[in-house]
């Protein structure tokens, strides 16, 4: 491919991206629009028509405040056009750790926002392709931001989910054991989970968190099966799927709460052990590439070096 060849290529992808930053500007603007019309039209409906009065307060607030109102604005624009993700999406934030109402509203205004200024920087990049200096980096630039606004915030969440999920999951065989020696000790299920709340509190908060609303919930008079199901839901992890299963199945059957925790405790112990035991198997094979990249030339540098130098040595008297 000639350089004159190469510079149309740069200036048509350029000009497909400047159109579709202004394609996504339009499509967020008539959003909005359409977002407002709706507010008027509910406003209007459920108050009737009211007088204009002075409205003494000030337009002007803080710019944190401003930026937030913004990011309210746009989630609440992309929840109007596609109610049905609402719950999806709060769950997994939820997962995630974010327990405020307003958490699936504010990520979606996050990732318009993103958008917006992912937008506004194709738009800066668009003097760099059409002069043609510098236009494959111009490219990139306007490719890198795209992918960052468009992946950005569902990797972030993804990993805090992951991490919060390896916690749940290293914290709720500790939950079982306590928890059986609770039971068997006298407590009923609902105080043992009070009083193992308390004992995981410094070595897996996060957990803990999910554990006190599980005793508010029983505390407030729902029922044993829903609220444990509520707590699997939030926790996102098979273990909890299994003993929330397990308990909804012990209560219709009056079998012995202790006896069946013990039993699913020592499963849950025996899986921990499995996967230590995988981990370590796996180490071996995942050291090979840094063994044969890093350490193999390291190594041969430093058998054949001495030699290499008494060759040479030898080949110099000669």
């Amino acid at each position: 491919m000639n350089p004159l060849q190469l510079q149309n290529l740069v200036t048509i992808v350029g000009a497909v991206l400047v159109l579709a930053a202004l394609g996504g500007v339009a499509w967020l603007g008539l959003g909005e629009l359409r977002v407002r019309a709706m507010r008027r039209t509910r406003l209007a409906v459920s108050t009737g028509p009211v007088s204009p009065v002075a409205d003494d307060t000030p337009k002007v607030g803080a710019v944190g405040s401003q930026v937030m109102t913004g990011i309210r604005r746009l989630g609440q624009q992309s929840a109007v056009r596609d109610p049905a993700k609402l719950s999806v999406l709060r769950n997994q934030l939820m997962q995630a750790g974010y327990f405020n109402r307003e958490a699936p509203v504010i990520f979606l205004g996050v990732k318009a926002a993103a958008m917006v200024v992912a937008t506004l920087g194709v738009l800066l990049t668009m003097p760099m392709l059409l002069k043609g200096q510098g236009g494959l980096g111009g490219v990139l630039l306007a490719g890198s931001l795209a992918g960052a606004a468009m992946l950005g915030p569902d990797q972030v969440l993804k990993a805090r989910r992951q991490n919060r999920e390896r916690e749940y999951s290293e914290g709720f065989p500790d939950l079982l054991d306590l928890l059986v020696a609770s039971v068997e000790a006298g407590l009923s299920l609902d105080a043992a989970v009070t009083r193992v709340t308390e004992e995981l509190d410094r070595r897996y908060p996060n957990l803990t968190i999910h554990l006190r609303m599980l005793v508010l919930e029983l505390r407030a008079g729902r029922s044993r099966k829903e609220a444990w199901g509520s707590l699997a839901d939030r926790l996102g992890i098979d273990d909890a799927r299994a003993l929330a299963t397990m308990l909804r199945q012990a209560e219709e059957m009056g079998t012995s709460l202790g006896e069946t925790l013990r039993v699913f405790s020592q499963d849950m112990r025996s899986k921990r052990m499995l996967r230590a035991e995988e981990k370590a198997l796996a180490l071996s094979a995942k050291l090979t590439v840094p063994l044969i990249l890093f350490i193999f030339p390291c190594l041969l540098g430093a058998l054949l070096l001495p030699a290499g130098i008494r060759l040479a040595q030898v080949f110099g008297k000669h």
